[in-house]
């Protein structure tokens, strides 16, 4: 028998996944389950419970499933670890399923636009392929519907690949690694070796793509020499990198083939993204795709929402929705990528964050601060001297509407909150969404002459 823990997509996927393999299983989240998985669940005759865990009940299972937002310290995890259960992720009870080819993609910033520019750049190609991971729907209840294309992008978090056991990645991108996720990993170290396992299993007919910024990425593939073949890549040329920007150009060398793209037709800006593309250009060529599709394929990407995402603009105000920017190193990205004045929107669930590297952007970019959240606290005692005016609220719609009192025509609101969304949202996309949605009545109302 099978114990899930956690009713969520990746959760409900794995169960019913084990539901058409004919293997027996629960479901039991300490929360509460959402219509949708309750009705799919109920559908399919898989039992659950919800609203706590019994221990006794999971401690019967042969193996663990387990949500990657579930910490190892979790009583029920820990009772299934000292019992001798298998606790895996969702992706490693898919992957012996999976038909297709793995290309895994992991890094503390970019993993969702590179998973979903590698996926574009393979689906425009004509190639068979299939999305998930941390985006989308769930891989194992895709394959419980029987999709099984030739090759899959996963999103991989450092969460999902704490459950890797036997999840072998045809190609792995190690995107990056900034501070993150402190309050789980405790240390970088830690939390650098729990990506680099994402290369464990890999083999030499394997390829690893990663980025050579003389610091945790490039330490880790040093000290763990992985099977796989390197492709290394950076915006800034040097001897023996696969991918780097070279006179305004994207350029790209892998097997013999050479992709070269000017940046200027391209609709992905900032130096964040340039990374995001180079590496997934290095997987479409390993894939086999031609130079020529890659161009075509990177011209044509349209990025996904809450990603530096234009909603509005009042009064000559821009509005950017970057919510998926949950902690400081991704509002770097964001802040160099602004030519204008911002006032920055930010806060949330603080995760051990330091907002030092941040000091310098904020002092030339940021004009005000708009703390959207219960937990101010972090961000007055790192910015109270720097930023000139700081408001604080727990309501999205005044967190607009104090934005654009703060600002003047040829400003940029950007809420890139740094942070976790858990304090106010459920997650980071019901946090834009809502932003969206309170940019959308203000610019009504402005239009209508109302305060």
């Amino acid at each position: 028998m099978i114990a899930i823990l956690g009713g969520g997509e990746s959760g409900t996927g794995a169960a019913l996944l084990a539901k058409a393999l004919g293997q027996p299983c629960f479901v039991s989240d300490f929360g509460l389950l959402s219509s949708q998985a309750r009705q799919l669940l109920q559908e399919a005759g898989i039992p659950f419970e919800e609203g706590g865990h019994t221990i006794e009940r999971v401690l019967q299972a042969s193996v663990v499933v387990k949500s990657p937002g579930i910490p190892p310290k979790a009583p029920v995890v820990q009772a299934a670890l000292q019992a001798g259960l298998p606790v895996i992720d969702e992706l490693e009870f898919a992957y012996p399923h999976m038909q297709g080819k793995a290309i895994c993609i992991t890094g503390s910033n970019g993993k969702t636009t590179t998973t979903l520019l590698t996926y574009h750049l393979l689906r425009q190609a004509g190639i068979s392929v299939g999305l998930g991971g941390n985006v989308g729907q769930s891989l194992a209840g895709q394959l419980a519907k029987g999709i099984q294309p030739d090759w899959w992008v996963l999103e991989s978090s450092s969460f999902q690949i704490d459950g890797w056991q036997s999840l072998r990645p045809r190609i792995a991108m190690y995107l990056n690694l900034s501070q993150d996720h402190m309050d789980r990993y405790g240390t970088m170290e830690a939390y650098a070796q729990a990506k680099m396992r994402i290369a464990a299993n890999q083999t030499e007919d394997d390829l690893l793509i990663y980025l050579t910024d003389a610091g945790w990425v490039e330490r880790m593939v040093a000290e763990h020499e992985p099977k796989a073949r390197l492709a290394p890549f950076n915006t800034r040329f040097a001897d023996g990198l696969a991918a780097w920007v070279n006179a305004d150009y994207l350029h790209a060398e892998l097997n013999g083939k050479t992709a070269s793209v000017p940046l200027q037709q391209l609709p992905l800006k900032g130096v964040h993204n340039q990374q995001n593309m180079l590496a997934a250009t290095l997987a479409a060529l390993e894939v086999g795709i031609e130079p020529s599709a890659i161009a075509d394929g990177l011209h044509s990407f349209v990025n996904a929402p809450h990603r530096l995402e234009p909603v509005g603009t009042v009064g000559g105000v821009a509005f950017i929705n970057d919510s998926k920017a949950t902690n400081p190193d991704s509002v770097r990205y964001a802040l160099e990528a602004m030519a204008q004045p911002v006032i920055w929107v930010a806060g949330g669930k603080d995760k051990g964050n330091d907002y030092a590297l941040l000091e310098d952007l904020v002092r030339s970019h940021v004009k005000a601060l708009v703390c959207l959240t219960k937990y101010p606290e972090p961000l007055l005692a790192a910015f109270s001297e720097i930023i000139p005016n700081i408001q604080v609220t727990e309501s999205v719609d005044e967190a607009v509407v104090l934005a654009h009192k703060l600002s003047q025509p040829g400003d940029v609101v950007l809420l890139s909150p740094a942070c976790a969304s858990f304090d106010l949202f459920q997650n980071y996309e019901d946090r834009g969404n809502q932003f969206r949605e309170a940019v959308a009545a203000f610019a009504a109302s402005h239009r209508l002459g109302q305060p």
